[in-house]
């Protein structure tokens, strides 16, 4: 018997009675079967962590259906000297369980801003391969301990409702491809019991544990918190009604992007005037939608940094700005935005 075979043959009696599995099946089902049928077409994202590799295992439930699509992409991102071979091993691995991994290198050397800048090139990379083989959607692992670490991060950053509101269990990369997040009410502790109990192993990434990251920092703090009894739990819920403010926030400023942000073929022009009748947090939000719209991005500026555009633009002490990889003009009543060439 395969060892894709074998897997299979374990899911199905783990999918019986074990919770663990059960639970992060169904979160996997739910969010494939939510999707349109002529639509499940998905990338998998592997890092080769135990959240990725979780999704990988309980794939295998579906891929003899043919009504589904799914390939497989590791990005590799020639930060470490041994990533190039790492990713060598994961994609021979992977092969013994039927699973072809393509390797997606990144060329351009990252000095500065290294987990940002990784996770820009790294959704570039997988939203490129989405388009040249006509995927719509990626499937990534984070969860709900991630979900807190991010919490944190921006919490850390002076972030609004939409960023401490953290992660959403799919989001908008571009016009035609989506990010899926089928485990964000899945344990970390769950998902690694799920890939031994499958695969036997995983792998690990060294900077995870680099305590000049922040998001290590934060971490080891949430450790702390927990022993302090601030559980999991009580971080999840209040993220969990933050979202439910962010989507009441969001219906509003749809309305209000329609009075105030006009949309051209390459720019975007602000009425600058009804724009200061709005408060901190909604300003915050439509200049923030509007240099993401505008550049592309995955994410928009960080709000300190958009607080800073306001309040330069307010003063008038520049005519020209730029931020977001876009630049940021005040010109008479309106403010424009357009992409940096």
């Amino acid at each position: 018997m395969s060892k894709r075979n074998l897997i299979v043959k374990s899911l199905n009696k783990y999918l019986e009675t074990d919770k663990k599995f059960i639970n992060a099946h169904a979160s996997l089902k739910n969010i494939i079967y939510s999707i349109s049928p002529r639509k499940r077409k998905f990338l998998v994202a592997v890092s080769g962590g135990p959240d990725s590799l979780a999704i990988c295992s309980l794939l295998q439930i579906f891929k003899d259906n043919k009504e589904l699509t799914f390939k497989f992409a590791h990005v590799n991102h020639n930060i470490r000297k041994n990533s190039k071979n790492e990713a060598l091993r994961l994609k021979k691995f992977l092969s013994k369980f039927k699973i072809n991994l393509s390797i997606l290198n990144i060329n351009k050397k990252i000095q500065n801003n290294i987990q940002g800048l990784s996770r820009t090139y790294r959704y570039n990379l997988l939203s490129n391969f989405c388009k040249k083989n006509k995927l719509k959607y990626i499937l990534v692992g984070h969860h709900s301990d991630d979900q807190i670490e991010t919490f944190f991060i921006r919490l850390s950053r002076g972030s609004g409702v939409r960023g401490l509101s953290a992660m959403q269990y799919s989001s908008k990369l571009g016009k035609s491809v989506t990010v899926l997040r089928p485990f964000l009410d899945i344990r970390k502790k769950d998902l690694i019991y799920i890939t031994n109990k499958t695969f036997k192993k995983y792998y690990t990434d060294p900077s995870n544990k680099n305590s000049k990251f922040l998001r290590t920092k934060i971490r080891n703090l949430i450790k702390i918190f927990e022993k302090n009894g601030i559980n999991h739990h009580q971080i999840i819920r209040s993220i969990k009604n933050l979202g439910s403010t962010r989507k009441t926030l969001d219906q509003f400023i749809d309305h209000l992007d329609k009075e105030i942000v006009v949309t051209k073929k390459n720019y975007l022009i602000i009425k600058y005037k009804k724009f200061q009748e709005v408060n901190e947090e909604i300003k915050l939000n439509i200049l923030a939608r509007a240099i993401k719209n505008v550049s592309k991005s995955y994410y928009p500026p960080r709000s300190k940094k958009i607080f800073n555009l306001i309040d330069r633009l307010d003063k008038n002490k520049e005519k020209k700005h730029t931020l977001g990889g876009c630049s940021v003009s005040k010109q008479g009543a309106n403010v424009y935005i357009k992409k940096l060439t």
